[in-house]
């Protein structure tokens, strides 16, 4: 949708430093990790991070980037033969072999579950062409997500010159991917039944991450481990209607270090009732009144945090510049984006929250108004 709207409330974006920052009240729990975070996975609040802004290796958790960008490229479910050079790579493998008919829905299971190096080349190379031209890709698409501390020069992982990220980085990374539903369904599989080969058939694909049967809630998200990372592990984890993201780093006793982070993390969070604004307004053209009032299914929000406030957060309407009537009660009619010191928390759909008739326009003169109407609408926006 186009158009936009009105800003109800305003603030300014404060960072506290990521090196040992920590909520008041709980200890926080002694822990193995060069760089630990955790986060809300609502709002990406920091609740807990130690050495979080430092680039380190991250091995494996690589492939939540490869495998974002395979599930928004497209056709995941079309049939293809794997690049026979793709799939040549050393280390964990879904078991593809020259020849082999897969999907990219595929491949991302084989990412996120066995986390297959292979699976990652051959996608990288069925969506741009080369491993090289994948890395442009999956870069660029950190800068857009603000993520400062990353670098990819592979799609799976395996260290290359510049090749690292921060774990605040990585929980960011990790909330954006968890937006997609399919993401989300994959990486919280303890097991998958997958078809592929050549001639396609059934196989059983086992998840690397243990978090999942470890911990109540936990849903996701990636292991990692290479020499040079050692063990890597980001996860994601529900509560009480709480949700948090965790991220560890260089971690020798990583299951128990999430595990007592999310223990910290649960007592030190809390869920807030943000209250949605209940009185926007959208122009009408065309109908038997100049506005329509619009609003949101729910009159609140619930999201995770440890220190926000509810004026933290602000709400902009976003669509056309005006609506054409008629228009039916309960109708979508735009969305509300909900932000939280300038990071996007949801955004929810409009409702009509009234009926608005057509009203017949016969004569010149009327046309005319209307013309001018629609003129003047384009240059508004969305009213509170």
């Amino acid at each position: 949708m186009k158009g936009l709207v009105a800003v109800f409330s305003s603030f300014i974006i404060v960072w506290g430093a990521l090196g040992g920052l920590t909520a008041f009240g709980a200890e926080p729990p002694e822990i193995s990790a060069k760089a630990a975070v955790v986060i809300s996975a609502d709002t990406g609040e920091v609740i807990y991070a130690h050495n979080a802004a430092e680039k380190l290796p991250m091995a494996s958790t690589t492939k939540i980037m490869t495998t974002l960008l395979c599930l928004e490229s497209g056709g995941l479910y079309d049939e293809f033969i794997v690049d026979s050079e793709a799939i040549k790579v050393e280390g964990s493998s879904m078991g593809l072999r020259e020849g082999d008919i897969v999907t990219k829905y595929a491949l991302c299971c084989g990412m996120l579950l066995p986390s297959g190096n292979d699976a990652a080349n051959a996608a990288a190379v069925k969506i741009s062409g080369s491993i090289e031209k994948f890395a442009e890709l999956m870069n660029d698409r950190a800068r857009e997500m603000g993520l400062s501390k990353t670098y990819f020069v592979t799609p799976s992982g395996l260290e290359g010159e510049g090749h690292g990220s921060s774990a605040a980085d990585m929980a960011l990374l990790a909330r954006e991917a968890l937006k997609n539903d399919i993401f989300r369904d994959i990486c919280s599989k303890s097991s998958i039944k997958l078809r592929f080969g050549a001639p396609p058939y059934e196989r059983w694909l086992k998840n690397t991450n243990k978090l999942l049967t470890m911990y109540d809630g936990v849903y996701g998200v990636k292991t990692g481990f290479t020499d040079e990372a050692g063990r890597c592990l980001v996860s994601a984890c529900e509560r009480d209607g709480k949700d948090l993201i965790c991220v560890t780093l260089n971690d020798r006793n990583d299951w128990n270090d999430h595990m007592a982070l999310y223990d910290y993390g649960f007592q030190t969070a809390r869920l807030m009732e943000v209250p949605l604004p209940a009185d926007i307004t959208a122009d009408i053209v065309g109908g038997s009144s100049e506005k329509i009032r619009l609003a949101p299914k729910e009159g609140t929000l619930s999201v995770t945090t440890a220190a926000g406030d509810v004026n933290d957060f602000e709400f902009t309407v976003i669509g056309q510049p005006f609506l054409y009537a008629p228009i039916k009660s309960g109708e979508e009619a735009g969305k509300l984006r909900i932000s939280y010191l300038g990071g996007e928390v949801e955004t929810v759909p409009l409702y009509a929250a009234e009926d608005i008739a057509y009203k017949n326009i016969k004569s010149g003169s009327s046309e005319k108004g209307l013309l001018a109407r629609i003129k003047e609408t384009l240059g508004r926006s969305f009213s509170r």
